[in-house]
Formats: structure tokens, sequence, C-alpha cells
């Protein structure tokens, strides 16, 4: 094979491992999650409202701490995001645990252009040729549009990382902002076709297939 003419992480992140939370480890979660929207700076709107059912989205693994992203509508209208990230300690048992949480206005249902809902959170760095850094972006959501069933993260053509939808949900961790190329999310159907694609940084774009 001939070399490679840019070097870049793929597949980084170990693949989902684990089932929706459920039980008690879920209730674990979801103190964690929010307590981390009490502390959310929400500007100029008056109130978050109370926050509904957690959707949690595929767990991701890198470098030895988990993510397990988070979305859930509020009573204001809102939509909170974030996730919950811990290790594991000497006896496979969580600890370490860590968690973050923010919110917006701009809502799926507030927008009925978009074809893939997306949420991101940069969690780390990686450091490249000529001294370049990638930002190692958690990304996650949902496809808006009927028959989709994997997500990839491409960056510059190149396919970084990629996920099967899991309850119609998807997490990705994969390089972005890299020396000038940024992140895009494709959703494809079993068939191989593309559904669409959304950039993290553009309005999302439906492709023509």
């Amino acid at each position: 094979m001939p070399p490679e003419p840019r070097l870049v992480p793929r597949f980084a992140a170990e693949p989902s491992q684990d089932a929706v939370p459920s039980g008690r480890w879920a209730e674990r979660l979801q103190g964690e999650f929010l307590a981390a929207c009490l502390h959310i700076d929400l500007g100029e709107v008056e109130r978050l409202g109370e926050v509904g059912e957690l959707l949690w989205h595929p767990d991701r693994t890198w470098h030895g701490r988990t993510f397990l992203p988070a979305t859930a509508s509020t009573e204001s209208g809102l939509e909170v995001f974030g996730y919950v990230s811990y290790t594991l300690d000497e006896d496979g048992q969580p600890t370490g645990f860590h968690a973050t949480a923010d919110a917006t206005s701009e809502t799926a249902e507030a927008n009925p252009d978009w074809s893939i809902d997306l949420c991101d959170e940069v969690v780390g760095s990686w450091r490249g040729e000529t001294g370049a850094t990638a930002a190692m972006t958690l990304v996650w959501g949902r496809p808006l549009l009927a028959g989709g069933a994997l997500v990839t993260a491409e960056l510059a053509d190149l396919c970084v990382d990629q996920c099967e939808l899991r309850s119609g949900r998807f997490t990705l961790l994969a390089p972005d902002d890299y020396r000038g190329d940024t992140l895009e999310v494709h959703l494809w159907d079993r068939s191989g076709t593309r559904l669409a694609r959304e950039s993290l940084y553009a309005e999302d774009t439906s492709d023509d297939a």
C-alpha cells in the first residue's frame, strides 16, 4: 500500500460496549448529569425548568475514560445536552466521575430543515505533523430522516470514526479542526447509500445521493 498522505488518528475510541443505562446505574448517571445542569449559565434565559427524561447515547471509551452523552428537553422549551464520563478502578468499578452540561434553544423541533441533530464537545487533543493539533471531539445526536442505519465522521474525505445507530442515536469521537479541515457527519442506510451529511460548523446539507 502507498504511504498515507495525511497522518491523523482514525477509530481512536473503542466501539460502544454497553447497553443503555438502566436501574441503579442509570440513577447514578442521572444524578451526576443533573448536578452538572445546576451550573449551566442561562444567559438571558430566565429559567431552565424541570429537566425531562434523559436520552442516553452510545458509550465511547478513549484513553481509559468512558463517555456517556445525554440530551433532554426541559419544561421551558430548551434542550440540555452534555455527558457523564468515568474511569474504571482495579476492580472494574466506575470511579472518577465527571459531568458537563449546557442548554440551547436551537432544537430540532424549531428547525424542520435539519437532517441530523448534533451536539459536540472537545474532550482532548492530538498533536500531529509540524506541530498541528487536532481537537478530539465527542459528537452525539440523532438522524431526523428515516432509513438511517449508521453514521460516519469524515475529515478531508477520510472516514475517521463510525457508529451504528442504537435506539436511533449515535456517538462519535474523532479529530476535528486539523490542518484547516473540519469534521462532517454522514448518515448512511444499510445498502451504503448516503442519506445526509452535516458539518459541525455549517448548516446541514441533505445529499442528493
